[in-house]
């Protein structure tokens, strides 16, 4: 088991992403507030489950830090749901939950160029196969920092 230690959206495409205590996520929408949610993401014309909600676990992003010296955060990731404790490739098609909310990971997040772009952080490199999780909502409900994330 580990848990939610911060979450992020952001209002559209490129837009900074704001950390909230807690976000709405719905089934077939994504999480509410954030620029999938409202199909104003960059790739919201390729708009599909896997674009519901991302993950990424702050293990990852202290890796990037401690390995190359980038000064790269969780917001940079441009995930939505930063975890401590939980190896979130190992949830690929499996149902998880995160408080009381489920999710099925769908596959890896990779990162891209794009990301870096955003960013203007060199992290890509060092986040391959540990970019984070794709997942899609399976039930409504609210998720809050602090949250238990259980597979």
């Amino acid at each position: 088991m580990g848990e939610v230690v911060a979450i992020y959206t952001a209002p559209g495409a490129e837009a900074r992403m704001t950390p909230v205590e807690e976000v709405r996520a719905v089934p077939g929408l994504g999480l509410e507030g954030d620029r999938y949610f409202e199909r104003t993401g960059t790739y919201a014309d390729k708009w599909g489950p896997h674009r519901e909600a991302t993950l990424i676990e702050v293990e990852a992003i202290e890796a990037v830090k401690q390995e190359d010296g980038v000064d790269f955060d969780a917001a940079d990731s441009r995930r939505n749901i930063v975890t401590r404790g939980v190896a979130l490739n190992h949830l690929v098609d499996r149902e998880f939950t995160v408080g009381d909310v489920r999710f099925r990971g769908i596959r890896l997040c990779e990162p891209c160029t794009h990301m870096e772009r955003v960013s203007g952080k060199p992290a890509r490199k060092s986040l391959i196969h540990r970019g984070g999780l794709r997942a899609q909502i399976l039930t409504e409900g609210t998720v809050r920092v602090g949250d238990v994330v259980a597979g």
